[in-house]
């Protein structure tokens, strides 16, 4: 290429260009086309691949703001080594952020690095003084106020020093003070911005930390026969948030169609008074916007949400995009839905499995504008009665494209709204849900059984890029889920996915009170539907049964409350044990000041032991050095001494054990211990 013809190539770049590559940023997710999602106070850890050509001295800063800020903070960057650079900050306030680097070529820090080899090899450097002269002298061109006269001084002392006093000049050149300010002023122009502004989504800190408890509210009655009602459901919050449950979510609570109403079990013929399916939104009452007659009016719903606040409890509703054939969106709004040949309303199937009750929204209709600004208004309409937390009902069966804009306009009037995806579904239209903007996702969790499988589908969730923007919320069960595990494996296998959900996890949640009563009845043989499911009916539940496990939850919410190690999902860690039938993983603070470590015999029905593999470095115990691990559950305490510990598990006592791992054990005598 002839360089005097430069000017007539219209790809010819406006200016020299950097020989500086930044690559291989991380965290990134799918280039930049979506953020990775974090929660106030935590910290955004950025890394890159920068490098150049040649040897020269590279600087490289991390750039941060908040969205609706207009100047870049910036981080200093250090290089790791192998060309790899990292810098971190922390996020503050709930939004958008924004984060992008850059990195130069910096002449002075070069030539400071070059000219400190010189004088330790005894080398002539009067001539390379002067070369520090002038870019001393550039520097305070680039600087301002009191800097631009110290920097000129500086340049005007070497120039007269390098011939009559060249030890002194030597020292000007090298301090310490002069080499900050030249490279706070060091000529960026031929450097590199990397080409894309990354962002993080901002929330509230239950969006990371939440533990969640279902129920409906018809089934809250305390009395047999009486269908419940929300005042109900303000009776139960003290027995909630006594077992320690922050969010109380309640499945829809709008009118339920008459037309193909279901009876009990899912039958198609109901029988006179049979409730059906809140699922099957809308009747003559309402649809979305309404409350179902039954369980009582606004007045009580107002009521309902400033009395959990009291109790410390959030209300979550349901958000069931779909209606009954009795909606009025259905007359209303007919070009909404799927008309078949015969003038009928398409109903929902999952062959062959058919949902009468319910017709799905038609997405491609042509006046989609309209539906979606409905859609978003009803959203938008409960948030106005207080709610902030919404778990959606089957996302992955509405369009990606809906939910990203949907989930944005609500977020910018309203960021400390949380949205949880109930999409059991492939893992790539998962993720891809959580890519758009859900807050948190339901998971594989429940079918995850064995050693193997746990352990390698929580890595996926936790050690991979997945985790800069999925947020598994784990339920060992719900209304649909009565898995096959928790059928046969009676109390012990209820109490195992009650420790495994709430430590693996730092969120999760409970079908009540069908979980803590251990309910493991399925309407058949192979199936995971619950016989007399309240789905379809109304159900009595003695809360204050012998047998229940709540007490056993409140224990175990109560450590999660305690220990800071799970109130995250970053630093979990699975440990070797010569036995399968046991997993065993830690999980420690980011401070590093706390760590709990978690045993659990994966089988119900039968005892098992096993040796662990651990490194108390890890945990901040020297090598050979006695500690102490406190049992949680119980409250006993054991002395374990280097790599490999023994553990014993009956699952008819206990399936499970939490251990805080306690430090700088004196001696075994006194219990003199430090935290």
């Amino acid at each position: 290429m002839r360089l005097e013809n430069a000017s007539k190539n219209p790809n010819e770049p406006e200016r020299r260009p950097s020989r500086v590559a930044i690559d291989r940023v991380r965290p990134e997710v799918d280039g930049g086309r979506f953020p990775i999602k974090r929660v106030v106070g935590e910290e955004v850890e950025v890394s890159a691949d920068i490098f150049a050509d040649g040897h020269d001295v590279l600087c490289a800063v991390l750039l941060h703001r908040p969205e609706s800020a207009s100047r870049w903070t910036e981080v200093p960057m250090v290089e790791l080594g192998n060309d790899r650079w990292r810098a971190s900050f922390q996020v503050a306030a709930q939004g958008h952020h924004l984060y992008t680097l850059q990195a130069w070529i910096d002449p002075f820090q070069s030539w400071r690095r070059d000219l400190q080899k010189r004088v330790e090899a005894g080398q002539e450097t009067a001539v390379d003084i002067l070369v520090g002269a002038d870019l001393i002298a550039q520097a305070a061109v680039r600087a301002s106020g009191a800097e631009v006269d110290e920097l000129a001084e500086c340049a005007k002392a070497l120039r007269r020093d390098s011939k009559s006093n060249l030890p002194g000049a030597v020292s000007l050149a090298l301090d310490n003070r002069i080499a900050a300010l030249a490279a706070k002023h060091a000529d960026r122009s031929t450097g590199s911005l990397y080409e894309r502004e990354l962002r993080v989504v901002v929330d509230r800190e239950k969006a990371r930390f939440s533990a969640w408890y279902e129920i409906f509210p018809r089934s809250a009655s305390p009395e047999p026969g009486r269908p419940g009602t929300l005042q109900d459901v303000v009776a139960r919050l003290p027995y909630v948030a006594g077992m320690g449950f922050d969010i109380l979510y309640l499945p829809p609570i709008h009118p339920i169609g008459c037309a193909h109403r279901k009876g009990k079990n899912n039958v198609t013929s109901p029988d006179d008074g049979d409730v059906g399916s809140p699922w099957a939104i809308g009747s003559r009452e309402g649809g979305h916007k309404a409350i179902h007659p039954e369980l009582g009016t606004f007045e009580d719903f107002h009521a309902l949400v400033e009395a959990a606040r009291g109790h410390g409890l959030e209300i979550a509703l349901d958000i069931a995009y779909q209606c009954s054939p009795d909606h009025p969106w259905v007359k209303e709004h007919p070009e909404w839905f799927r008309i078949r040949p015969d003038g009928s309303v398409q109903y929902a199937e999952n062959p062959p499995k058919k949902y009468q009750d319910i017709v799905p929204i038609n997405f491609d209709t042509d006046d989609w504008r309209a539906l979606w600004e409905e859609l978003k208004s009803v959203v938008l309409f409960w948030i106005g009665h207080g709610v902030r937390i919404f778990r959606v009902d089957n996302p992955h069966t509405k369009p990606f494209a809906f939910w990203e804009w949907l989930i944005a306009e609500v977020k910018r009037e309203f960021p400390d709204v949380l949205f949880l995806s109930e999409a059991f579904t492939r893992p790539n239209v998962m993720y891809e849900l959580a890519k758009r903007g859900f807050t948190q996702s339901y998971t594989y969790f429940a079918w995850r059984n064995t050693h193997w499988d746990l352990t390698q589908y929580f890595r996926e969730l936790t050690r991979t890029d997945v985790g800069e923007f999925f947020r598994p919320n784990l339920w060992p069960n719900t209304p649909d889920i009565l898995t096959e595990y928790l059928q046969f494996g009676g109390r012990p296998a209820f109490m195992a996915r009650l420790v495994l959900a709430a430590t693996l996890g730092a969120s999760y949640g409970i079908y009540g009170p069908a979980f803590e009563l251990c309910e493991n009845k399925p309407l058949r043989p192979s199936s995971e539907e619950y016989l007399d499911s309240e789905k379809y009916e109304i159900r009595h539940w003695d809360i204050n049964r012998p047998d229940s496990l709540r007490d056993f939850i409140a224990r175990v919410n109560r450590i999660r409350r305690e220990n800071v190690a799970l109130q995250s999902n970053a630093r979990l860690e699975f440990h070797p044990v010569d036995n399968d039938q046991l997993l065993v993983y830690s999980k420690t603070s980011e401070d590093g000041g706390s760590t709990v470590l978690v045993v659990v015999n994966l089988n119900p029905y039968q005892r098992h032991s096993g040796w662990i593999e651990l490194s108390p470095e890890s945990f901040g115990v020297p090598a050979q050095q006695a500690f102490q691990v406190h049992e949680l559950l119980t409250g006993a305490r054991y002395f374990w001494q280097g790599p490999r510990n023994y553990v014993d598990l009956d699952p008819a006592i206990a399936p499970a054990q939490i251990f805080r791992v306690r430090r700088h054990v004196r001696t075994e005598r006194d219990f003199d211990y430090f935290l």
